[in-house]
């Protein structure tokens, strides 16, 4: 396992297990203690999405701790799932995605959605926005991703709205 999906795994497993919040460990690569970034985590069970939360801007004091956090908040956190249990903790498995900063598109030719990740903000009303990974295998096209990541955000088409795209560097999907 990579030391960032390893992280992904003690951080849930001591939280659900013990309540606790753990420090990254001595073997954590300095990148990931000397930079910041948005992660996000995503677990599954036997291949099924289980959870996935993240942040698309650094929150946290580095790449590690962003990590723990979201690692948490994924497992007990998003709303479409009720909060991991015990006894399916041996079942999980993580991927840690890293997020390039956001930069904004001048047209859709910029988008490819094998590569890039984007983020929809609504212009006429700021509350509003959706983010979704790039390679996803359900999203084919840069109108399924526009489409999809709008939906997210409660976005009507009539609603004028700017897009941003970022690329991750993804470590896992890695089982116990």
């Amino acid at each position: 396992m990579h030391t960032l999906t390893t992280l992904a795994k003690r951080a849930v497993d001591s939280y659900i297990k013990q309540g606790e919040i753990i420090s990254p460990s001595d073997n954590i690569e300095q990148e990931f203690l000397n930079n910041k970034g948005g992660v996000f985590v995503t677990i599954e069970k036997e291949g099924q999405l289980r959870g996935c939360i993240g942040t698309y801007l650094a929150t946290q004091k580095n790449i590690a701790q962003e990590t723990i956090h979201n690692a948490i908040a994924a497992a007990t956190e998003d709303y479409r799932f009720g909060h991991v249990q015990p006894a399916e903790l041996e079942s999980l498995s993580y991927t840690v995605s890293i997020l390039s900063s956001p930069e904004p598109i001048e047209g859709i030719d910029d988008l490819n959605p094998k590569k890039y990740g984007i983020i929809i903000k609504s212009l006429d009303n700021p509350g509003k926005s959706g983010l979704l990974l790039p390679d996803l295998e359900e999203v084919e096209t840069v109108t399924e991703q526009i489409n999809i990541a709008s939906q997210k955000a409660g976005l009507s088409p009539e609603e004028r709205k700017v897009i941003y795209r970022f690329q991750v560097k993804k470590y896992g999907p890695e089982k116990n």
